[in-house]
Order: C-alpha cells, then sequence, then structure tokens
C-alpha cells in the first residue's frame, strides 16, 4: 500500500486530513498576561487544512515564561482565550495539539514573577541574550535547582495539561527539545548534575518520564506527543553522544504508547547533522514525525520508504496559510518575511494570500 502525503493518517483516536504537520513556531503575538489575541485565533484558523497543527511553545506557568508576547496554558484567562481558537480551527475540520513548554535557563528575571533567576540542571549560563520587554540581555548564570524543588516543574506541566483541557485541544506536545528545561535535563552538555536527575542517561531522564506520567493522568497517552532535538545547537546546547543517548530515550518512550515522537533533525541553524535518524526512529514503534528542512519531494520520499509516518513544516506554513493545497496541486508558493516572525501585527502574520489564480 502506497503512503501518501495527502492522504489520511490516523494519529491514535483521530483521524488527520492529511501527513502534513504544521510545526510550532513562536511568533510572539500574545498579550502580556499570555492570553491569546484575536489575531492569533485568524492565522491558526487560515491553516487548519494541515493534518495537525501544533502550536507554538505556551509555558506552562509564570515561572517557565522564557520571551515576551508568548501565550500561557496556566490561567483560566488562558484557557478562555485558547478556547476561542481551538473552536475557530476545529469548526474548519482541523486538529490541533498545544506544545507545552517550561524556558528554565532561557529566560530573564525581567520576565519572571519577583525578578526570579533562571533555574536550570546545573548553573552553567548559555552564550547569548535573552528577549526581553527592554530588548536584549545578556543570558544569566541559573540557579542549579534543589532536588526538592524538581516535583514543583512536574506540577507545572500537569497543571498547563489541565489548562488545555479545558481550553478544547486534542492533545499535547511536551516540549523536550530546543534547549528549553527538559532538553537541558536531558542532554550533557547542559546537566553536570551528580544526583539521581544527573550522569547517566537513565537519570538526565528522569524529569521527561516524571513530567509524561503526570501529563498522562491528565491525557490520554495517544493524545500526548513528545518533541526531541537530539543535535540542535540553539540555545547553546550540546551532548557527547546524540546518536546512543537519543537513541536510548526514544527506546524507553517507546513502550509508553504516546501519540507520537516529534523530531528535529540535524542542527535548527546549519542544518548539520551526524546522527543516523532512521536508526533512531527504528526503536519507536509510534508515529514518528521527522521536522527540519523538509519539502514535498523529501517528505514523499521519506514516507514511501516509510522512515517517517508524517512530516513537520514550518517557515513555508508562515506564508502559505494553504500550503497543504499549494503542495498537492503544485502551487507556487508565497515567500515568507523574516521581519515579521517574531512580534508586530497581522502584517506578515495573518496577511499572507491564499492561492487565487496567478495572484499569490
Amino acid at each position: 500500500m502506497s503512503v501518501d502525503l495527502f492522504k489520511p493518517f490516523q494519529l491514535g483516536d483521530l483521524t488527520l486530513a492529511n501527513r502534513m504537520v504544521m510545526a510550532p513556531m513562536t511568533r510572539n503575538r500574545a498579550d502580556e498576561n499570555g492570553v491569546v489575541s484575536p489575531m492569533m485565533v485568524t492565522y491558526y484558523q487560515q491553516r487548519a487544512s494541515a493534518g495537525l497543527v501544533v502550536t507554538e511553545s505556551a509555558p506552562v506557568s509564570a515561572k517557565g515564561v522564557g520571551y515576551p508576547f508568548t501565550p500561557g496554558v496556566y490561567t483560566d484567562a488562558q484557557a478562555a482565550s485558547w478556547l476561542r481558537m481551538t473552536d475557530a480551527v476545529h469548526s474548519d475540520g482541523g486538529h490541533l495539539f498545544v506544545q507545552l513548554q517550561h524556558c528554565g535557563r532561557i529566560s530573564h528575571p525581567s520576565l519572571l514573577p519577583n525578578n526570579a533567576t533562571p533555574v536550570g540542571p546545573s548553573a552553567l549560563r548559555p552564550m547569548g541574550q535573552a528577549v526581553t520587554y527592554a530588548g536584549m540581555k545578556d543570558f544569566m548564570i541559573p540557579r542549579e535547582l534543589n532536588t526538592r524543588e524538581i516535583p514543583d516543574i512536574v506540577a507545572q506541566f500537569q497543571r498547563g495539561a489541565e489548562t488545555a483541557k479545558r481550553a478544547g485541544f486534542d492533545g499535547v506536545e511536551v516540549h523536550g527539545a530546543n534547549g528549553y528545561i527538559i532538553d537541558q535535563f536531558l542532554r550533557d552538555g547542559s546537566n553536570h548534575r551528580t544526583d539521581a536527575y544527573g550522569s547517566s542517561v537513565q537519570n538526565r531522564m528522569r524529569l521527561l518520564n516524571e513530567i509524561l506520567d503526570a501529563v498522562c493522568s491528565v491525557w490520554s497517552a495517544q493524545r500526548v506527543g513528545v518533541r526531541l532535538s537530539p543535535e540542535n545547537s540553539f540555545n547553546s546546547m550540546s551532548d557527547s553522544d546524540p546518536q546512543a543517548h537519543f537513541g536510548y530515550f526514544v527506546e524507553q518512550l517507546s513502550s509508553r504508547g504516546l501519540a507520537y515522537v516529534h523530531v528535529l533533525e540535524g542542527d535548527m541553524m546549519t542544518k548539520a547533522s551526524a546522527v543516523d535518524y532512521r536508526t533512531l526512529r527504528s526503536k519507536f514503534a509510534g508515529p514518528y514525525i521527522a521536522n527540519n528542512g523538509y519539502d514535498p519531494v523529501r517528505a514523499q520520499t521519506a514516507l514511501s520508504s516509510r522512515a517517517v509516518d508524517l512530516v513537520a513544516f514550518g517557515i513555508p506554513f508562515v506564508a502559505n496559510p494553504d500550503l497543504v493545497r499549494r503542495y498537492r496541486e503544485k502551487l507556487p508558493l508565497n515567500e515568507a518575511d523574516p521581519s515579521t516572525f517574531y512580534g508586530g501585527s497581522e502584517a506578515g502574520y495573518t496577511d499572507y494570500p491564499f492561492y487565487r489564480g496567478e495572484e499569490t
């Protein structure tokens, strides 16, 4: 039986219209209280033809915020604002998961309650700068989490999962990638602990396992996905042996009956890669979503060889709300404007046109 990018896919008990996933992409269009704005409702509804929409990262707590104007998933007001969006996407036949995030050390005191110092697995300052309401600020040395504090991090994810359910989502994606708190624990470049949450791969995965136990007490496992990035250097991340370490992580996740594992293959910025992702994929029994630089031809080749089950697309969805149709019918694409990616108005957000004949 042939596998086609544009044919339906059964994701647990959800029937997706196609195998195209809209990748999670931060756009910084919420208000200062993390409430979803009306233009965000329009933006996501415009892209409801994706088989699955994964929203931008949503902090699970005020303690987990790392960027200005990001939508949260921890207050009643945030839940009500998301519900307007999920209702809109569902009305157009779409399915969507919210990405649950805690930024950990990738934050700044000005973004946190009581100007708190960002936390992480180890007191290692990431290179680079935080994005704040007052402009760019150097990252700080994070405060190493005490073992007794870790249950509160887990509880924040559980409350985020509960809020997401009230907000009408179809499921949740636990953000274990791109240098945020779970990834900080997973990778040995950022985790220098010697207690039960560090040193061995088993210990470094402990936080993710505890978070998944908590989230799956709220949602059925078949409505919970996990995102991983074995090689992504974004946010000053590294690992000594991503092939072996993430092979172990993926193999352990396989026994949980999750909705999917969503893997950013290679480095987000350079696209460089040394990991054999087909071997990594073989260790996971459930659906595998591939992400990072795929186009329709590469996606179809990967699907046909059973190397992947779904493919996530990022920037093409930013500029093309009707990307599924454009790829299916081989239509020309709108070009994305990077200057409007983060923050701003409707311009470069909801004003990209749908295809209408020669006019794009």
